[in-house]
């Protein structure tokens, strides 16, 4: 070996654009692949001048593919000739392997035929360098290989909205992590992360300010997973993490070391912490909470599908319960498997029973503040299971929504509450109005208005009688296009109201806009409307707010006298709830109707 003094290899300079990639490069490992141990040496130490320092050496050709698997490199400088298997046989097999067909292999050749390079390079060799190998051009060629490979990686396994390495780079990882630890007998840990109400916060925020939620929660995630306590944790437990995102509003968390269910927990709190905090979207703050669901390995599964299953598993069972506004973390369980099993047969019926017409329409009565007569009703879906009785639309609901199956219910819940007022029309029992809860994706679906029409004109019902319920979040998504419905359908005559009033994201100049003829107070701001201040001085605003605005406005779960009064005190004009009557049937309802003015009794339950 020469003694001369060696040139030092260009880097790039402190803070330049190319630094960030120029590091990464320095951490990429190689793998060496040589009979010849001395050529190993030479080629090792003018890699470290230049830089690198994480090396694999084989020196022996039949534990090459197995050292692959196991340590997955980011570039091979493979020698050709070696006894037992030649390096054409092993480049053979590195182009035949699913996860290493695109691998950047370097083939070392001291052979200067051109059938024998021709002959590599044809066999997918990515470059090849002459033996003895010159230092200069060796580092050359690995930094511009490792280049192109940092770029092509880029491209395939980076997320472009967050910078995160995106599903498919995250599942090569895990494939290895479980590997990893069956063979060292480790634990490891997925956690799926889903951001809560992340549909009902894109359609209040439009898909740009979505995008910009979801690009700051991955940062917040991403500089979690990077903080002190985070990492003294993994360093307690000899672990290591990484982030992805898995896709839409979910991220993944892979973790793998001495792990505990304590360390995980503790870890799963510190991404919950992450997001307290508000974001801001335009002059908006938005609060987010997560459900971070939880599987590990080797004990919640022994391969990619389950472990990933059972941790998508946790988050739905979060999901489909009470968000917590502070957001949840669950570990997977088969109890958890169990009720998702439950979930799917309830699928699988809820899909049948309009044939077999086991959904039914409840009518939750409207009085008139000031008369206390009926005015109106809201429609309320209830499903009647041949063998499991009444089930609640809590249970069914969310099911609905998650499988599409709620726009063909919707269509029926209308033409169902317009055949009613055809029936009692008929029988001259009419109330004055019926409403219709009616959902996002119903609403975005492309013959909506014409369902409604038609369902009007099949049962010869005016529209004046049918109001439709929208919430709040609905209208702000793509206003133009919501404001040209709306628009449609009161040319049908149809009423319109928001529903849950003072629960969502609405401009009040935007309000002002739209042609509507009703809100709806929520019920959780008449709770306490007799006995605490701000409860009735935000009550008194929504009135006052829509008064102006020449629109009526309807209290919803009015339970006691007290908050009764306090409406007429402040000239609500309409109310529904439990003081005078809970949902009831069609029949019963009808009964109400033919009540004389003024004679409805209060519910004595």
């Amino acid at each position: 070996m020469s003694t001369q003094e060696r040139p030092t290899p260009a880097t790039p300079a402190s803070g330049s654009p190319r630094t960030a990639l120029w590091n990464a490069m320095k951490r990429a490992t190689i793998m060496m692949v040589d009979d010849e141990p001395i050529t190993l040496e030479i080629i090792q130490m003018f890699l470290e001048d230049a830089g690198y320092t994480h090396f694999v050496i084989v020196t022996d050709a039949r534990e090459a593919m197995d050292t692959l698997e196991r340590e997955r490199p980011d570039i091979v400088l493979l020698d050709l000739l070696m006894p037992h298997v030649t390096g054409f046989d092993i480049l053979q097999k590195i182009r035949h392997h699913e996860r290493f067909e695109h691998l950047p292999v370097v083939v070392l050749t001291s052979s200067s035929d051109a059938p024998t390079k021709l002959k590599a390079l044809e066999m997918g060799a990515t470059d090849f360098l002459a033996k003895p190998v010159d230092e200069s051009e060796l580092v050359l060629r690995v930094r511009n290989t490792l280049a192109a490979k940092a770029y092509q990686d880029r491209l395939t396994y980076i997320d472009r909205l967050t910078g995160l390495p995106n599903r498919q780079m995250f599942i090569d990882r895990l494939d290895w992590a479980m590997k990893h630890a069956q063979r060292y007998a480790q634990t490891g840990a997925l956690l799926q992360i889903a951001i809560d109400r992340f549909q009902e916060l894109k359609e209040a925020l439009g898909p740009s300010r979505a995008d910009g939620l979801l690009k700051g929660v991955g940062a917040r995630l991403d500089d979690a997973c990077r903080e002190s306590d985070l990492l003294n944790v993994l360093s307690e437990t000899e672990s290591s993490a990484g982030l992805a995102r898995w896709g839409g509003e979910e991220f993944s968390l892979l973790l793998l070391g001495q792990l505990n269910p304590d360390s995980i927990a503790r870890i799963a709190r510190r991404l919950l912490k992450a997001v307290h905090d508000p974001f801001v979207a335009g002059e908006q703050e938005i609060f987010v909470s997560l459900s971070v669901g939880i599987a590990t390995f080797p004990d919640d599964g022994a391969d990619i599908d389950t472990v990933q299953h059972n941790a998508a598993i946790a988050v739905r069972s979060l999901q489909s319960g009470q968000t917590s506004p502070h957001g949840a973390f669950q570990f997977y369980c088969k109890e958890l498997n169990a009720r998702t099993l439950t979930r799917l047969d309830m699928e699988s019926e809820l899909r049948r029973a309009l044939d077999r017409g086991e959904l039914a329409l409840f009518y939750q009565p409207k009085y008139a503040v000031a008369t206390e007569s009926v005015v109106g009703a809201e429609c309320l879906l209830r499903w009647q299971h041949p063998e499991r009785g009444q089930i609640s639309p809590v249970e069914f609901i969310p099911i609905a929504e998650e499988t599409g199956l709620i726009v063909e219910i919707g269509y029926w819940v209308i033409d169902e509450a317009c055949r009613q007022l055809a029936q009692w029309q008929a029988t001259g029992a009419m109330p004055r109005q019926l409403a219709v809860n009616v959902s996002a994706q119903q609403f975005r679906h492309h013959d909506f208005v014409g369902s409604v029409r038609n369902a009007l004109a099949r049962h010869g019902v005016a529209g004046r009688h049918l109001t439709i319920e929208l919430t709040e979040s609905l209208l702000m998504r793509d206003p133009e296009a919501v404001a040209a419905m709306l628009e449609e359908l009161r040319a049908l005559g149809v009423q319109l109201s928001i529903d849950d009033f003072g629960t969502g994201y609405s401009s009040l100049a935007y309000l002002s806009a739209l042609p509507i003829d009703e809100l709806k107070i929520d019920r959780s701001f008449l709770t306490q409307v007799d006995t605490r201040a701000e409860s009735a001085a935000i009550v008194r605003a929504i009135l006052a707010l829509a008064h102006s605005l020449e629109m009526t406005v309807v209290a919803e779960g009015v339970e006691t006298a007290g908050q009764l009064d306090f409406l007429k005190a402040h000239q609500c004009n309409a109310f529904q709830g439990f003081l005078f009557s809970r949902p009831v049937p069609a029949q019963d309802f009808a009964t109400l109707l033919r009540l004389p003015s003024g004679a409805s009794a209060r519910n004595e339950a």
